[in-house]
C-alpha cells in the first residue's frame, strides 16, 4: 500500500467513523437488535448445557445479521448524497476508498463483538482460560478483517442496484458461509463448547486468515469497477 492510498483510506474511514459517531446508528439500532437476538435465543432453547454448545454460532449469526444493516446504512448514505460518486470524480483512488470504508466497518464491527462476546458469558454462562481469550480475540480479529473486507465490497456492488435492500443479503450471506463456520469452530474451541481444546481452533483461523487475504486482494482490484458500473 502506498503512502498517498494509506492517507486517503484514514481519511474516508475516519469520514464513515465520524457519521456512524453523529447518527449513532450502532449504539441505537444496531447494537440493540443484536443483544435481542441473543435474549431470544437464550430464552427460545432455555437449556444451559444446548446454550454452552451452541453460543459460538449464535454469537456470529448475531453479528452477521448485524453486519447486514450496518453495511446497507453505509452505503444508503453513500447513495443518497452522491459521496461515492463525488470521490470518483475527484479522482481519488478506489483501493483507498475499498480500504477506508472497510476498516471504519472493522471497528464497528469489533465494538458490536466485543458487546455479544460479553453477553454470552451473562446469558449463556460461557467460561475461558486465559488461552480461550486469545483465541477469541484473536478471531475476532481476523474474521472482522474478512467481513469488512466483504462486506464492502459486496456492498459497493449492491449500492446502485434496484432493491438492494434484498439484494445485498441474497449476495453476501452466500459468501461469507466460510467465515460464519470457520469463527463459529475456533470460537468453540476459546469456549471449549463440546470439551473442544484450543489447539482445535487454529486451522480454521488459519482458513479465516486465507479469506481475509483474498477478499482484500479482490475488492481492491474490483472495487473501483462495480462502483463505475
Amino acid at each position: 500500500m502506498t503512502p498517498g492510498v494509506a492517507a486517503t483510506a484514514r481519511i474516508v474511514a475516519g469520514k464513515d467513523l465520524a457519521v456512524e459517531i453523529r447518527s449513532r446508528v450502532l449504539t441505537n439500532q444496531v447494537a440493540p437488535f443484536a443483544a435481542i437476538v441473543m435474549v431470544m435465543f437464550a430464552f427460545a432453547l432455555d437449556n444451559d448445557g444446548i446454550l454452552l454448545r451452541v453460543a459460538p454460532g449464535l454469537v456470529w449469526l448475531a453479528v452477521l445479521f448485524s453486519l447486514l444493516v450496518v453495511v446497507q446504512r453505509s452505503f444508503a448514505v453513500e447513495t443518497a448524497d452522491g459521496a461515492l460518486d463525488a470521490l470518483r470524480v475527484a479522482g481519488v483512488d478506489p483501493a483507498a476508498i475499498f480500504l477506508g470504508k472497510s476498516v471504519a466497518l472493522m471497528v464497528q464491527l469489533l465494538v458490536l463483538e466485543a458487546l455479544l462476546a460479553g453477553l454470552a458469558v451473562v446469558l449463556y454462562g460461557v467460561t475461558m482460560g486465559g488461552a480461550g481469550f486469545v483465541q477469541l480475540c484473536a478471531t475476532m480479529l481476523v474474521a472482522t478483517v474478512g467481513l469488512g473486507f466483504v462486506g464492502t465490497l459486496y456492498g459497493g456492488l449492491a449500492a446502485g442496484a434496484r432493491g438492494r435492500e434484498t439484494l445485498l443479503p441474497l449476495l453476501l450471506l452466500p459468501v461469507v458461509a466460510p467465515v460464519l463456520i470457520g469463527a463459529t469452530r475456533a470460537t468453540e474451541a476459546a469456549f471449549g463448547s463440546g470439551g473442544a481444546e484450543v489447539s482445535e481452533g487454529l486451522p480454521w483461523l488459519a482458513l479465516l486468515a486465507a479469506f481475509a487475504v483474498i477478499f482484500g486482494a479482490v475488492g481492491s482490484l474490483a472495487f473501483g469497477p462495480l462502483i463505475d458500473e
